[in-house]
């Protein structure tokens, strides 16, 4: 029982309870109410105290120290809109066994080596120009990074190892080494004196990543950070860390695929909706420039169940394919199987399709997925998996040289998307000449031929027209 006079507040978003619960009725928290004492004090008036620096007209203030510097992997540099920021706190989160670890070692070695130009710059950083790199571990022993270091041709004079879990130990390494810049890796485990929490706790998650944050605001010092996942792919811990932090990246691939993909979540930098393409490798991870290549499966010829778009990532167009596989089924409620595209999208479309296309597949097994692994979630892909079920159902192949973009409504119509003049561009280079959008496209690149549909029915007799050769 609650005693007189006490209070209960949630840690993370604030909501206040009468009583102790579990998990937070408001942000659905587990473990983040907290006691808070008595009621609450009446608020007391705060006396002026001494600014740490006079205020400026805004046009006079410096820039120059905030402007970003290259990390050394272009395609990071990417994501984070060109490169670290002085005092930024970066925190990288992805599943286990992901790459987060190996990207990291690649960023200390790279700041260290000044092996790649800066935006803008042609020659090359010599080594040390923004100081050492300062690597910290909390999950492995220095000899167990070392060994991967070696193995991924990662090692520098500059680079600096550290195997600690306590704060001040790190800050400690911090005032020896004086880096250029800090890996933590994780913040997880982690612990600050502090806090009385177990490590990994919301509180020390907590207390961790703000020590960490005043350290970066004070000197001016890049931060990377390492977090967990949860089972559903969120960050892990408290909500406030992903409010503490300036910069927020998401680590995504499949155990089964060498792709992996950097995608910005939260960027006080930059763009907040960048990705960055690497292939993980025995000797490490490697940057792709040009990834629209590894989402097509060419074909000597044209195969039923194909159907290429373009999707667009941040500012980046990318070329994808979708299959799907129509096939009688035996069970009583047939089976809906989607792999790299949104479910509930996939069986809308399929709704779409019987109802206002014609095309009965309330009776058969449906199977719908993207090649390499890739992800897509943007309505602009909808007409390629309609075409896709379509070509499936009625072993009907499109042409491979054709691509569709094009959101599909309820009503089946054709909705218009953005950027389909940049998305063509992409088709163009990459060798495709035909095109079903939607109507009203605008500016259209030379060499292609873009045929435009208002309804799924037009877009389905579109393509019986485009030739397969």
């Amino acid at each position: 029982m609650a005693k007189k006079g006490t209070t209960y507040r949630c840690g993370e978003c604030g909501y206040e309870v009468a009583k102790w619960v579990g998990r937070c009725p408001e942000c659905h928290g587990w473990g983040s109410i907290e006691e808070r004492g008595d009621a609450r004090p009446a608020i007391a008036r705060i006396a002026a105290g001494a600014p740490s620096a006079p205020a400026r007209p805004i046009g006079e203030v410096d820039v120059e120290a905030a402007r970003a510097r290259s990390t050394g992997v272009p395609e990071l540099d990417r994501v984070l809109g060109g490169g670290l920021v002085p005092g930024a706190v970066v925190l990288l989160a992805g599943e286990p066994g992901v790459g987060k670890s190996t990207l990291l070692l690649e960023v200390a070695y790279r700041w260290a080596a000044g092996a790649e130009p800066e935006p803008g710059r042609r020659e090359l950083r010599q080594d040390g120009e923004f100081g050492p790199s300062l690597y910290v571990t909390g999950e492995e022993s220095a000899g167990q990074v070392r060994l991967r270091a070696e193995r991924t041709g990662n090692v520098h004079d500059q680079m600096y190892l550290a195997a600690e879990s306590d704060l001040s130990a790190v800050l400690a390494h911090v005032d020896d080494v004086k880096p250029g810049v800090l890996i933590v890796d994780s913040v997880q485990t982690m612990a600050s004196p502090l806090a009385d929490s177990a490590p990994g706790g919301v509180t020390q998650v907590r207390a961790v990543t703000a020590g960490l944050v005043a350290l970066a605001k004070e000197r001016g010092l890049p931060v990377l950070l390492v977090g967990h996942v949860t089972k559903d792919g969120s960050v892990a811990g408290p909500r406030v860390l992903e409010h503490l932090v300036d910069v927020v990246l998401q680590f995504e691939g499949d155990r089964h695929s060498t792709l992996r993909m950097v995608r910005g979540v939260k960027n006080r930098f930059g763009p907040a909706d960048e990705i960055g393409c690497f292939e993980l490798r025995d000797e490490g991870i490697v940057g792709v420039p040009d990834p629209s290549g590894l989402f097509l499966n060419r074909h000597a010829e044209a195969v039923p169940g194909t159907a290429i778009t373009v999707t667009v990532e941040g500012k980046r167009p990318l070329l994808a394919e979708v299959q799907a596989l129509v096939a009688k089924s035996s069970l009583a409620q047939p089976r809906r199987a989607v792999s790299g595209l949104d479910s509930a999208r996939v069986g809308m479309v399929l709704a779409v399709l019987e109802k206002r296309g014609g095309l009965k597949v309330g009776e058969q097994d449906v199977y719908a997925a993207t090649v390499g692994g890739m992800k897509i979630t943007e309505p602009a892909i909808d007409l390629a998996v309609a075409l896709a079920v379509w070509s499936g159902a009625g072993d009907v192949a499109l042409s491979p040289r054709l691509v569709a973009i094009g959101e599909v409504g309820l009503a089946g119509e054709i909705r218009r998307v953005t950027g389909v003049g940049r998305r063509l561009a992409e088709a163009v280079r990459m060798g495709f000449t035909h095109a079903i959008v939607p109507p009203d496209p605008g500016p259209l690149p030379q060499g292609i031929r873009a045929l435009e549909v208002d309804n799924l029915g037009a877009a389905i007799n579109a393509v019986r027209h485009v030739p397969l050769r």
